[in-house]
Order: C-alpha cells, then sequence, then structure tokens
C-alpha cells in the first residue's frame, strides 16, 4: 500500500473554510432575527401572541383561497404610505406569500421595512406551511388559530 493510499481525500466543502464558532453564532443569529418558520408562526398564532402580526402578501383572491389563519391580507403591490396608516408600529410583521418560489413576501417585508415597521420573513409560504400540516383558513376574512392543537414540531 503507497502511502497515498493512506490519505484522505480532498473535501470539497472544506475549501472554502468554515467560519469561527462566534461568527457562526453572530450570522445565525442574524438569520433568526430576519426569518421566521411556519411552525414558529403556528406556535404564536395558537398561544394568542399579540405581538406579531401576519401579512399575506399576495393577492386578493390568492388570500380567499387559502390562508394561514390569522393572517391580514396587504398585497405587496398595494403597499405604501397610505395602505399603512392604520399598522401598529409597535408590533413585528412577519410576510408570507406563495413559497419559494415566490418572492411577495421579500417584496412586502422590504416594503414594510422601508415604511419604518418591524418586519420577519416567513420561510416557505403557504407551501411550507401546509407541508407541516397547519389549517388553512379560506374567504375574506383572516380566521383564527387561537387555541388550536398544533401537531408535534418535525424538527
Amino acid at each position: 500500500m503507497s502511502t497515498n493510499e493512506n490519505l484522505a481525500p480532498a473535501s470539497v466543502l472544506l475549501s472554502y473554510p468554515a467560519p469561527s464558532p462566534a461568527e457562526s453564532a453572530a450570522f445565525m443569529l442574524a438569520k433568526l432575527n430576519y426569518h421566521a418558520d411556519a411552525w414558529d408562526v403556528a406556535e404564536d398564532l395558537s398561544a394568542g401572541v399579540d405581538a406579531i402580526v401576519v401579512v399575506d402578501t399576495r393577492a386578493e383572491a390568492h388570500y380567499a383561497a387559502g390562508h394561514v389563519p390569522g393572517a391580514v391580507n396587504l398585497p405587496h403591490r398595494l403597499m405604501d404610505a397610505a395602505s399603512t396608516t392604520t399598522l401598529d408600529r409597535s408590533k413585528t410583521y412577519i410576510c408570507y406569500c406563495d413559497g419559494i418560489g415566490c418572492n411577495g413576501s421579500t417584496k412586502g417585508a422590504y416594503k414594510l421595512a422601508s415604511l419604518g415597521f418591524k418586519v420577519k420573513e416567513m420561510l416557505g409560504g403557504l407551501d411550507f406551511w401546509k407541508r407541516d400540516g397547519h389549517p388553512v383558513a379560506t374567504g375574506s376574512e383572516p380566521g383564527s388559530l387561537r387555541g388550536a392543537a398544533l401537531i408535534a414540531c418535525a424538527c
């Protein structure tokens, strides 16, 4: 056996070295500051946390066809200073859209942040919400998830 056969293969992943633990912790915390997942949103909605407002950034027809229970509809295309005058600036707005193939939640979060609101984006949108097994409300009313029994988190 030659000495070359004893060498471990070069790592494709480590050709770009991992950051220090402190750098990783700071980066992961930043991600958590900007993003929420469907499970965490469902937990807060079920518990009746009133410090958040979930915002469906899609068009009215898509909202009516199915949305996160408790979410309000504010299409990103209609967001401006006039359409947001009644929003409570003390709350954090959690924006979502259809899912990873849609950037409506990003556009909505950007617009709200630009108007001075605290925002987070719900990763995976309505698609991941449904994949997690959460219920969907239909119609033009927000509905509610308050007090709902949730299935155990898979993560």
